[in-house]
């Protein structure tokens, strides 16, 4: 008998009562798979649940149909796993994009695949969770499936939470054929996802996504061929469900602690950190990075220099973003995401940071001194967002410098940075420090960056003498260009390394070059080594394939540390990295618009309003790509460009005169001024636009970026005069075609061969 969720906390009660009250008795009645059954047995998928339900005609219905045609395209096109909404009290919910049902196909299908590509040898797989709703279930699912097909997964004793760059980290450096990862990131609570990480520990690319994608199709037509497909599911004490080989290397931590003191970790660091005489603060949100992070400060000899926020795991987030009032004012359970960069415009203009208000800084900070530091990391540990208390008569200044900040009191702020802010701070201070232990020479230095990411990392790097590769958004193509690197460094030792980057420059990196930063405005970030890194059986890799916020913290303790000393504010010390490194363009925004309320409980209103959503956001990509592939096909040009926009956009005082290119940059439409950018790019299949900026002059970057990303998408006259219909119409496609050419130019696909493992 199912009993209702019970919280101490009243939203989150809620929470729980809305999605209980918006759940169909038939779906409360499923018992397709019970988990709770520790032995083996198996799951028969009939072709009746591949139909969509109705009481009389198809009481067993499941609608997976439709299901898998959505899951199929946002595998095409995913930056970050495939992610969606679930029902947290009823995870069999086919309704939801992410369900048991699903993670049970896709992981059938991965399996399969992998077996097909490896027969005949043992395979081992990594996998892990943090700790949003039914996590633990999935996790359970995916190594009780991967057993029942032969497949060994190495999990942490208990099955319990680790980070998302440490099941990567492991994953390259035990030679894994990869892993599966159960999180959203920082999304709201409700979300969930896998992501998916290949051999060398990065997440799928699109064509990896697709073979298991494949196979999901196939499963279904057998079932509707046969009527039925049973599915395996192995006792969960399977000898091939491995907790000892976690056990044994302590989760990977000392291994890890390794690899940071040939990067980050260097001794001139450490001791900063142990020279510091306050506390720096980490907001632990979700709770579940205390677990790893807490060891590995322990293991640096580092621990005593923190204070801890929210070191309890909670699938609630400890009721950080959460509110029980929409931004319409409407009263319903709403959910801003853990981005505690993410800033919003009230209706009369105002700005705050929902996320932040939440934390309740101006009780929990006013007891530390003013100059503390607060690092907020994400529940996969994989993001950083960097602030700190300041005087409020500082407030002038960090206006001048395009920080933003919250008042804590009268007399206090906190001063919020953003990710574009806090990496520049962090790869100068990374560059001196290795100027200073005489290893800046060895090597010809490179940052890898999305194109959304700021002006600023470019300006710095070109005053520094450091090569940029500019890639789409999603750390997989960060790490994707890391492997063509690699690739030319082991076939070609004594030869330049000659990258592409998204936006058609070609880009020498010198001979036996190493990564100094890799990083994404989002807030990820990973750091490169001086020697190359080496997994167990001999591969090598520049750096580690996903983003770190151990590496981000170790990195900010270190600099803040080294201010500390000097009695400097990261405020100030930005302020000098802009003068020192002559950067003009100084200031960046981000917009980010959701066409619907995700946190809608009922799934039926949800999907329609995201389906609306989805054309607003669709029609508001193409009037920009279009335009894009048009001139890259000498269709147009850019002067063509410059009097479409003008004619739109001249009554919001928005001027195109100084446009200098418009570029498609793999999932996104860059425009290049004499002094700004603007990028507009669209999520793949969410129902939500997000739009970047970087220059000279803030407020300016900011209408442009706003203007461009709430426009409708209606095209003009005169842009239907330049852009046919059925080119148009092909955008989309052209695009596609244009991307996967990118990520294909010099491709790293050398076959994985699995080793002989002694675990």
């Amino acid at each position: 008998m199912f009993q209702l969720k019970k919280s101490d906390n009243e939203l989150e009660n809620e929470l729980f009562q809305s999605v209980y009250d918006n759940t169909p008795d038939y779906v409360k009645a499923l018992n397709l798979m019970d988990f709770d059954n520790k032995g083996e047995f198996s799951f028969v998928l009939r072709a009746e649940h591949l139909k969509p339900y109705d009481k009389v005609s198809n009481p067993n219905g499941l609608n997976l149909e439709e299901w898998f045609e959505n899951y199929e395209k946002e595998a095409k096109v995913s930056t970050a796993g495939i992610r969606g909404p679930q029902n947290i009290l009823y995870p069999q919910d086919t309704r939801f994009p992410i369900n048991l049902v699903g993670i049970v196909l896709a992981t059938l299908a991965k399996a399969i695949v992998a077996k097909e590509k490896y027969p005949d040898k043992k395979i081992v797989k990594i996998a892990g969770c943090e700790v949003r709703y039914n996590s633990s279930l999935f996790l359970d699912a995916i190594t009780r499936i991967q057993a029942a097909q032969g497949i060994e997964t190495i999990v942490p004793v208990g099955k319990k939470t680790i980070p998302i760059w440490l099941a990567s980290f492991l994953a390259f450096k035990l030679d894994l054929l990869g892993g599966e990862y159960i999180t959203s990131s920082h999304g709201i609570s409700v979300k969930n996802a896998t992501k998916d990480l290949n051999c060398q520990g990065s997440q799928y690319l699109p064509e990896e996504s697709m073979e298991f994608v494949k196979k999901i199709r196939e499963i279904f037509d057998k079932t509707l061929e046969y009527g039925s497909y049973e599915i395996q599911i192995s006792a969960a004490d399977n000898p091939l469900i491995n907790e000892n080989a976690m056990k044994f290397i302590d989760d990977g931590v000392d291994l890890y602690v390794e690899y940071l003191k040939s990067g980050i970790a260097q001794p001139v660091n450490l001791d900063l950190i142990k020279g510091f005489h306050s506390k720096i603060i980490i907001e632990n949100v979700g709770g579940s990075a205390y677990r790893t992070l807490s060891r590995v400060l322990k293991k640096l000899d580092i621990s005593d220099k923190f204070d801890w926020f929210n070191i309890e795991e909670d699938p609630f987030f400890h009721s950080i973003g959460k509110y029980g009032v929409t931004p319409e004012g409407d009263c319903a359970f709403y959910d801003y995401s853990v981005d505690a960069t993410v800033l919003v415009t009230r209706k009369d203009g105002s700005k705050f940071f929902p996320v932040i208000n939440t934390l309740n800084y101006h009780e929990k900070l006013k007891n530390y001194p003013v100059g503390t530091v607060v690092l907020i990391t994400d529940p996969d540990h994989d993001r950083l967002t960097i602030t700190q208390t300041e005087s409020a008569n500082r407030i002038p200044e960090l206006k001048k410098l395009g920080i933003d900040f919250v008042q804590l009191s009268d007399e206090v702020v906190l001063t919020v940075f953003t990710a574009n802010q806090s990496f520049l701070m962090i790869m100068n201070f990374w560059a001196n420090q290795l100027k200073d232990i005489n290893l800046w020479e060895n090597h010809p230095r490179f940052i890898i960056k999305t194109t959304a990411s700021a002006l600023s990392w470019d300006e710095w790097a070109k005053y520094n003498n450091v090569n940029v590769i500019n890639v789409p958004v999603g750390f997989k193509e960060i790490a994707n260009v890391m492997k063509k690197v690699e690739l030319q460094l082991k076939n070609n030792p004594d030869s330049p390394v000659i990258i592409d980057d998204v936006f058609g420059n070609t880009v020498d990196l010198g001979v036996n070059p190493r990564l100094l930063f890799a990083g994404e405005e989002s807030g990820g970030m990973i750091l490169g080594t001086e020697d190359l890194i080496k997994s167990q059986h001999g591969r090598f890799a520049v750096a580690m394939r996903e983003k770190s916020a151990t590496e981000a913290i170790i990195a900010a303790s270190a600099l803040v540390s080294q201010l500390d000393a000097l009695n400097v504010s990261l405020s100030q010390y930005l302020s000098n990295v802009f003068n020192i490194n002559k950067i003009v363009g100084r200031f960046d925004t981000r917009v980010d618009i959701s066409y619907y309320n995700e946190s809608e409980p009922d799934i039926d209103k949800l999907k329609q309003d995201k389906l609306k959503g989805e054309d607003i956001r669709t029609k508001n990509d193409l009037f920009y790509l279009s335009l894009a592939i048009a001139l890259k096909e000498n269709l147009i040009s850019v002067s063509d460009i410059k009097e479409a926009l003008n004619e739109r956009f001249f009554t919001y005082d928005l001027n195109f005169d100084n446009l200098k290119n418009v570029k498609f940059v793999g999932d996104g439409t860059y425009l290049e001024f004499d002094d700004k950018y603007i990028e507009i790019r669209p999520s793949g299949t969410d129902a939500k636009t997000k739009a970047y900026g970087g220059g000279s002059n803030k407020a300016e970057i900011e209408r442009y970026a706003s203007v461009l990303a709430n426009y409708s998408g209606e095209r003009t006259y005169f842009h239907k005069s330049l852009i046919p219909d059925n080119f148009y119409d092909a955008t989309k496609d052209k695009a596609m075609y244009y991307y996967l050419m990118f990520v294909a130019k010099d491709a790293n696909n050398e076959k994985f061969e699995i080793p002989e493992y002694d675990f």
